[in-house]
């Protein structure tokens, strides 16, 4: 199965939970009138598109018809489609093209952080990038393990140091590896920690100062990883992670088999911030650059 084919499939407990129910109600619906876009907010809240962005998009809808004295509910459908497409955007995937990258990836633990972090390094690797890991997640000896099991079937190599090590202390020894390697990526895990945001701010802090010391000319990357199945609560840790670093781009892990996936719009209209890469899958290939074109068609492609 290909990619765009896994995105479809993964896609469809959202499309059900948003799409079709939207499109009972362009087809039952008799005029677009305030009924109608009370409806169609109560069904984008519903599907866990959060009450700010269904308002939006209800109140953009209705400006455009409005504009374009659109009464039939066909071409209002197409409104509604190219309104959800501005939302998602085209996707920003990271380009590693001059000198070196380094990506710090942040997150809860249980989102799917560390494998993420695997299949990022497997990407950049199958794009003929050298590319090294650093085990800076220092809390859990599994997280260290795990991220080894990963460098291995990426075959790419991974600097770690024992479990209650200092964070900042593995990233200096990255660092100074990376720039002797002449590696093209580094990608460094952080600990999976929200509870203390002033421990997660000042490890951030001291991480960012050993990288701006020891590697100033690198381009660098914050990623957020969230799982989608977790509706809004992913949008709630976008927000708390966002006071403590400077976020990039986002990770959004788990997008089959949830009836969550809508998620995506509420993260770019209340966020601002670009989702770089999606995972539909458990497999090493299952993380790619999000292309919006590409989401929004599997989206939208249904037989009903």
């Amino acid at each position: 199965m290909g990619f765009f084919e896994k995105l479809k499939s993964g896609l469809t407990k959202t499309r059900d939970a948003l799409l079709k129910p939207v499109d009972r109600l362009f087809r039952s619906a008799d005029r677009v009138d305030d009924d109608f876009y009370e409806e169609l907010e109560d069904l984008l809240i519903s599907a866990d598109v959060g009450v700010e962005t269904a308002t939006y998009i209800s109140e953009e809808l209705r400006s455009r018809l409005k504009e374009k004295k659109i009464k039939e509910t066909g071409p209002a459908r197409e409104e509604f489609r190219q309104i959800l497409s501005e939302l998602i955007g085209e996707g920003e995937e990271i380009r590693p093209d001059e000198g070196m990258t380094v990506v710090l990836v942040i997150g809860v633990n249980g989102v799917g952080k560390t494998t993420s972090i695997g299949k990022l390094a497997n990407l950049f690797h199958s794009e003929g990038k050298h590319v090294m890991l650093c085990a800076a997640d220092t809390f859990r000896a599994a997280a260290i393990d795990q991220l080894e099991v990963w460098a291995n079937r990426s075959g790419v190599p991974m600097i770690r140091q024992s479990e209650g090590a200092d964070p900042a202390a593995v990233v200096f020894d990255a660092a100074g590896a990376a720039r002797k390697q002449k590696t093209d990526v580094l990608i460094v895990d952080t600990a999976g920690r929200l509870h203390n945001k002033k421990n997660l701010l000042d490890e951030l802090a001291k991480i960012n100062r050993v990288l701006s010391r020891e590697l100033p000319e690198a381009k660098r990357e914050t990623l957020l990883v969230l799982d989608a199945t977790t509706g809004q609560n992913a949008l709630v840790q976008a927000k708390e992670f966002r006071k403590a670093a400077e976020i990039t781009g986002l990770v959004l892990t788990k997008l089959d088999g949830t009836a969550k996936g809508s998620i995506v719009l509420a993260i770019r209209k209340e966020l601002g911030i670009p989702v770089r890469y999606i995972g539909v899958g458990e497999g090493i290939d299952d993380l790619r650059p999000f292309d919006g074109k590409a989401f929004v068609e599997a989206f939208f492609d249904t037989e009903e």
